[in-house]
């Protein structure tokens, strides 16, 4: 069931029928003015046409199509499972089965930001691909149109504030399979892990997806155009796909277990598909939002700290609907690995955050794991960079390119990896590791003496995760006479006091 005070229409052409409301619908009607908008609008097929003039009724209390400025606003999201509220639960009728799985939830985020809007439309269809967004594309089920179609028709309808898009997924990807068949060798260990089998392929089916989403976010800007919009009358949002596990769990102090936790799968697996299988997907998504005119809001790192079997996790991990028919079959896990109410929350908070802030391109994280997201100007990739040391031309590096708590900072020959990026949040004094947002720059149990190995640990920011940043000088902001060191080649940074060398110096 909806919510209080939500903003939220469900509308499919197997529930309306025009003829039981008694309308003739041929064009709009006597007596109407139509201003410049409708006027410049491409008429619908017959069918759709139909449908418009049925949802004006269910809107306004008559089929007529009305000028932009008197249009309730909307907000309309399109795509797969991953915004239509998949693993949410409180799923709109019919889509929770048995012959529609959308899984549409009155819970997903389009129903949940702060973007003011009177109506919120979620045409997002769980296991979409492409095709089922596309103008002249298939239709995922008998009872469902084509989403850009149902965008057409509340397009004319309403005056569309933000179109947001999340696809590619199922696409050459398929991500869904990928991840039941990382899940099925977790369970039988002979057939071994999963990383090694789609590694060297997955750039190809990065490379495969990116020009269909770049073609779907075109078509989409047709719709709009056809509706009678001009570019700048409405914003489309290009939301890019965060990694719903990770393998620090065990930091979790109330870690359940694999099997309990629904994180079952191999640890290495889910650093493969944190570290290399969601960041090539984001640079995929971003490249195919900058050819195609979309804003693109990068999630990649949005989840970091709270991924399947952390703390406060923001993912649903392996889930078994025991209700649906034995034997279980594919519908029966499809809720796994989907974001949960409270990812869709931090969705919302991103959304919103970017609306206010007009940015064309932005960011979305966590930054100290206190369960707020916050928004930063551009893509993730732009922020992180080595920090090389003057005196041995080293990077800080963390060991093993581990990312769990306590792994020591050491100095290594620079190789490009994600361990040795970095960034330092200039507001929160904090410096992140590529690998992890959820991971900072820490000095063990705040000891501000001289020789004292520094790690990385929970970004939790207190004072011991503060430094500040000065000419290539790093110091803790507790203790701004100590220096971060690289001592010597291959060792760990330490505390030394600051004395100008180059050691202490990184670029």
């Amino acid at each position: 069931m909806p919510r209080a005070g939500q903003r939220v229409r469900t509308f499919r052409a197997a529930v309306v029928s025009v003829a039981a409301l008694g309308l003739l619908v041929t064009g709009a009607p006597a007596g109407t003015a139509a201003d410049e908008s409708t006027a410049t609008a491409t008429p619908l097929s017959a069918e759709l046409e139909e449908i418009r003039a049925a949802q004006a009724v269910e809107l306004y209390g008559d089929p007529a199509q009305r000028p932009m400025d008197e249009r309730a606003v909307s907000l309309a999201s399109l795509g797969d499972s991953e915004i239509s509220g998949e693993g949410v639960g409180n799923y709109e009728e019919p889509t929770d089965g048995p012959t529609n799985w959308c899984h549409r939830s009155y819970d997903a985020a389009i129903h949940r930001t702060d973007i003011p809007a009177d109506v919120t439309y979620n045409f997002a269809c769980s296991g979409a691909n492409t095709e089922n967004i596309r103008i002249g594309g298939t239709p995922q089920y008998s009872d469902e149109l084509v989403q850009s179609d149902s965008l057409a028709i509340a397009a004319r309808n309403t005056r569309v504030d933000t179109v947001l898009l999340v696809a590619g997924a199922n696409d050459d990807l398929e991500f869904g399979p990928v991840m039941t068949d990382c899940v099925i060798r977790w369970f039988a260990l002979w057939q071994g892990n999963c990383a090694p089998v789609y590694a060297p392929g997955w750039q190809a089916r990065v490379d495969g997806l990116r020009p269909k989403v770049e073609a779907t976010v075109t078509d989409l800007h047709t719709v709009m155009a056809e509706a009678g919009y001009a570019r700048d009358d409405y914003r489309l949002i290009l939301l890019g796909y965060p990694s719903p596990v990770g393998p620090d769990f065990q930091d979790n102090p109330s870690f359940p277990g694999k099997i309990p936790g629904g994180c079952t799968l191999a640890t290495s697996d889910a650093a493969w598909g944190r570290d290399v299988a969601v960041p090539l997907f984001q640079q995929g998504m971003r490249t195919a939002a900058q050819n195609a005119d979309a804003t693109y809001l990068d999630a990649s790192r949005l989840f970091h700290g709270h991924e399947v079997c952390m703390d406060n996790t923001w993912a649903r991990g392996l889930t078994v609907d025991l209700s649906n028919p034995f034997p279980p079959d594919s519908n029966s896990v499809r809720q796994s690995f989907h974001p949960n109410y409270r990812g869709h929350g931090a969705f919302a908070s991103c959304l919103s955050q970017l609306h206010a802030s007009g940015l064309t391109e932005a960011s979305c994280a966590d930054p100290a794991s206190t369960g707020t997201a916050q928004l930063y100007p551009g893509a993730w990739d732009d922020h992180f960079a080595p920090l090389v040391n003057e005196a041995t031309g080293e990077c800080a590096d963390t060991r093993r390119a581990s990312s769990r708590n306590r792994t020591e900072v050491q100095g290594h020959p620079c190789h490009g990896a994600r361990n040795q990026g970095w960034w330092y949040d200039a507001e929160r004094q904090s410096l992140h590791s590529e690998l992890s947002h959820d991971r900072c720059l820490d000095v063990p149990s705040s000891r501000y003496t001289a020789g004292t190995g520094l790690q990385i640990f929970d970004c939790h920011g207190a004072a011991n995760q503060k430094f500040t940043f000065d000419n290539g000088t790093l110091s803790p902001a507790q203790a701004p006479a100590l220096c971060v060191t690289q001592t010597a080649a291959g060792r760990q940074l330490t505390l030394q006091p600051c004395d100008g060398s180059a050691q202490q110096r990184f670029a």
